[in-house]
């Protein structure tokens, strides 16, 4: 029996199917900020410059509808990663960006309670476990490592106490921390969407934005003129006329399985309802839904050539396939649970691989993104950060040191589509050799994979 795959993602189709849209532009128009992409970045950003400044008119702009992208298909881990790590930024400022996003956790789930939107959020913390020698050796150093900065919080688990929380086949040890909570991505980005409406802006759907420059955003419908236009396309940025090659939108997918019975979890736990993941250099990610369902993400066929970006989150049968027999070699006991559903989507990835927010005051140009796939938190850090910058306020989050910085540009095609598929190639090879005991240390393909994909 066939998977139904695509139709954007089964958390839309958890809430009844994609919504209809919005109306689009109408012809040209003038605000004060214009901001493109109707994700949780963009919504974000609205919700935050409508809150400290009210009388600003405000335009969003999304070529299909409010969370068609990333928002409406990630695997609802609302976490507190630092996107490319905080070591880059040094002691003091790495710490800084670190207790950001630990209160930004926080700070998401105390809007969402604040503005009625039930999002399916349980904040349990998040399980990260190793699964062979090599992942247990990575994972040790990981803890050694992240001991050594403030505001981590980690508890390192045995096989023991890793049983005791989540019975994992083959489960060696885990990393737990307390900041991350499940949350619905679909019924947080519709949720926030309603909520930024509520406060004047206006949401224009079905209107694609074909370049942005300064003091105006033009689209296929007219052009919207503001002091302030900001980017919040993350992997939908290449379609944008002059940013192919600012970051590159890597593809994740994800099934997930019917509803598991009692005693499944009986037998499994799973009680706290805490993220998964996993040492692997392939990593998968995985959540237990509100409806006792396990949503089951990895990577497929990384990239497109030419920074092609899919429609509908189809993903391909061989993905399905391979997802399906790590979630069964992960939990033996739902081997014989159906798999609702398959799809996937679109992450920004740029080429030193951290996330990065900032506004030209010169040219009234913003952008926010680039998150490597651990944008559900950082996307509201984000949306703060840059209103503070439009509206010149002088804050904590401005000095963060994630603003400002650009990275390079990707290379041009072949080399782009070539490196791409040659890195995960030797991820996949690495994991493989680790698998089967090869090596207690990290397997030599993956740590030629980072040297070149310079993380």
């Amino acid at each position: 029996m066939s998977v139904p795959n695509g139709q954007v993602s089964w958390w839309w189709r958890d809430v009844g199917g994609a919504p209809e849209p919005r109306h689009p532009l109408a012809g040209d128009t003038d605000v004060d900020v214009a901001i493109v992409g109707a994700g949780y970045t963009g919504l974000w950003t609205a919700y935050a410059l409508k809150t400290r400044q009210p009388d600003l008119r405000i335009a969003v702009l999304e070529q299909r509808f409010a969370g068609f992208g990333a928002s409406g298909r990630n695997g609802g881990w609302l976490t507190n990663s630092v996107t490319g790590g905080r070591a880059r930024y040094g002691r003091t400022a790495g710490a800084a960006q670190q207790r950001a996003l630990n209160d930004t956790v926080d700070e998401v789930i105390a809007v969402a309670a604040r503005e009625g939107i039930d999002a399916d959020i349980v904040k349990g913390g998040e399980v990260e476990v190793a699964r062979s020698p090599a992942q247990l050796a990575r994972l040790r150093a990981a803890a050694d490592d992240e001991r050594t900065w403030p505001h981590t919080d980690i508890e390192e688990w045995d096989a023991a106490t890793t049983a005791s929380r989540i019975r994992i086949d083959g489960a060696m040890g885990a990393l737990w921390h307390p900041h991350c909570a499940r949350v619905h991505p679909v019924k947080l980005v519709t949720g926030l969407a309603r909520a930024v409406e509520g406060l004047g802006v206006r949401i224009y759907e079905q209107t694609r934005v074909i370049e942005i420059t300064p003091g105006q955003a033009r689209t296929e419908h007219g052009t919207v003129r503001a002091d302030a236009v900001l980017r919040a396309t993350e992997g939908f940025t290449p379609d944008l006329r002059g940013q192919h090659r600012t970051w590159l939108p890597m593809n994740s997918s994800m099934i997930v399985t019917d509803p598991l019975p009692a005693s499944f979890w009986d037998a499994v736990g799973w009680s706290g309802c805490e993220t998964l993941g996993d040492f692997a250099h392939v990593y998968m990610y995985a959540q237990r839904t509100a409806d006792d369902r396990i949503a089951f993400g990895g990577r497929g066929v990384p990239y497109r050539y030419g920074s092609r970006v899919d429609t509908d989150g189809a993903t391909q049968e061989r993905t399905i396939e391979s997802l399906t027999r790590l979630l069964r070699a992960f939990f033996p006991a739902a081997t014989d649970i159906p798999i609702a559903h398959a799809w996937s989507g679109v992450l920004g990835v740029p080429r030193d691989w951290a996330a990065t927010v900032g506004f030209d005051r010169s040219t009234g140009l913003g952008w926010a993104g680039g998150y490597v796939g651990t944008g559900v938190t950082a996307t509201n850090l984000a949306g703060r950060t840059l209103a503070d910058l439009v509206l010149q306020r002088d804050t904590d989050l401005a000095r963060l040191p994630w603003v400002g910085r650009r990275a390079r540009r990707w290379e041009p095609e072949p080399l782009r589509w070539t490196a791409v598929q040659g890195i995960h190639a030797a991820y996949r090879t690495a994991d493989r050799f680790e698998a089967r005991g090869r090596s207690a240390r990290t397997a030599w393909p993956a740590t030629v994979a980072d040297r070149i994909a310079g993380r």
